[in-house]
């Protein structure tokens, strides 16, 4: 059996796997680069997660392509001394080959991290690929990765692996699934008619592709809150199996049509989020440079907002979470503080959380996240995580206030989407309310 390239190779895979489990609710795990485009065709079929998890050969000193052991990214190194043993290599050439594949590792981990959506590995069921076994080092040291991290099974699918992998990895693995396992085995790029290298940005396409897929039946719309008083604009996105909402409060000079908040709720839409984005304060009120900092009247607004969205009949039972930037960060936390506090989480994008009162009577999980070139910000941040009991602080390396710097943002989209997912799996609906 030859493959045409890696992705016809994962077709083929995938139809095998979708008959033995196809009653199973999977996370597709690949081992990067070459597991990448073998993954995917079975992730869609499955309509199931794809991420990746960094497990990086270990190659000989004299030469790369043959493995003496692998490293996995959180750190398990397996090597294979038996191999070892009967080579003349010194120890500082094996030593700087486990170097070598660390950075190597490390680096893949960074530049792929922000094309994955928040997975929850715990009393998972795993199908982890790779575009075939050889020696079995790299997809031994990604099953012990996995396991460390509490998946209950572990079904290994390759479209081609050496009769020596197949048995070692069934010592570790719950199954192992190869379409081909040929006698005489050669080198996995044998089997294939096109095994040309794959590239980082390929890697980075398929896993947006599959994780990100644009939500044909998301419903958007503009949306007035309307009291005696004021009216306020919003903008409203309701995706497929809305999960929970996220309310949007904007900064000072800023509106509902902020091109970062709205980049960031587009990321949050794609997870299952549903978003409302609007405007804190009317066009006349937003003339009065003095409202912008009124943190109060701007936490009411919040309040208002909230029990707008509670008031829909098919909505009310929805979580609902806070996304703050700048003095929209403290609205948001004096929200929670004073008003609403059964928030089920509140992420502070360049925040001022400074601002709001009685920090200390916080009671919902709160990120702050701050650009590592923010130096007051920061400064102000981490005064705000001393007083608030449920909070973390996350600083994005090298990006300023407005995180404009190139990939900052996706840092603060995948950072958000992975707290709000983690702090709604253990939301309760309910939290005492403040005295």
């Amino acid at each position: 059996m030859y493959f045409k390239n890696r992705q016809q190779a994962g077709v083929v895979l995938a139809n095998t796997l979708f008959s033995k489990f196809k009653n199973k609710k999977p996370i597709v795990v690949a081992i990067p680069r070459g597991g990448v485009p073998v993954a995917e065709p079975i992730a869609n079929l499955f309509d199931a997660p794809l991420t990746i998890i960094a497990s990086k050969k270990i190659g000989a000193p004299s030469n790369p392509e043959y493995g003496i052991g692998a490293v996995s990214e959180d750190g398990q190194i397996w090597m294979d001394y038996q191999s070892i043993g009967t080579t003349n290599f010194d120890q500082s050439e094996i030593d700087q080959s486990v170097e070598d594949a660390i950075s190597e590792m490390k680096r893949q981990t960074n530049v792929f991290r922000h094309a994955l959506r928040p997975v929850e590995f715990r009393g998972s069921s795993v199908i982890l690929v790779d575009d075939g076994l050889a020696t079995g080092a790299t997809m031994l040291a990604a099953i012990r990765s996995l396991k460390a991290r509490g998946v209950k099974e572990i079904v290994v699918a390759v479209p081609v692996a050496s009769e020596e992998a197949v048995t070692l990895i069934k010592a570790e693995a719950t199954q192992v699934i190869s379409a081909y396992t040929p006698q005489f085995f050669m080198a996995v790029g044998k089997w294939y008619d096109d095994f040309t290298q794959v590239t980082d940005d390929e890697v980075i396409n398929l896993l947006m592709s599959s994780n990100f897929k644009s939500n044909q039946e998301s419903k958007s719309k503009e949306v007035v809150i309307d009291t005696d008083r004021i009216r306020l604009n919003g903008d409203l996105t309701e995706p497929k199996n809305c999960k929970a909402w996220i309310i949007f409060a904007h900064g000072s000079g800023s509106s509902r049509k902020s091109p970062r908040n709205i980049e960031v709720a587009k990321s949050l839409n794609d997870a299952g989020f549903g978003t409302f984005l609007f405007d804190l304060l009317t066009e006349e009120e937003s003339r009065v440079r003095s409202n912008v900092f009124d943190i109060d009247l701007l936490a009411k607004r919040l309040q208002l907002a909230t029990h707008w969205l509670r008031g829909r009949p098919e909505w009310k039972r929805k979580p609902i979470g806070y996304f703050g930037a700048s003095t929209g960060a403290g609205a948001a936390l004096q929200a929670c503080a004073l008003y609403e506090p059964n928030i089920f989480a509140v992420v502070s994008r360049g925040g001022r959380p400074d601002l709001a009162k009685e920090l200390i009577q916080v009671k919902c999980p709160t990120l702050l996240i701050v650009g590592g070139d923010d130096g007051q910000v920061i400064d102000l941040n981490e005064f705000a995580n001393k007083q608030i009991p449920t909070s973390k602080m996350v600083i994005i390396p090298h990006a300023g206030h407005l995180f404009e710097e190139p990939g900052t943002l996706e840092k603060v989209m995948i950072t958000a989407r992975e707290w709000f997912e983690i702090q709604l799996k253990s939301f309760r609906g309910e939290r005492h309310a403040v005295a």
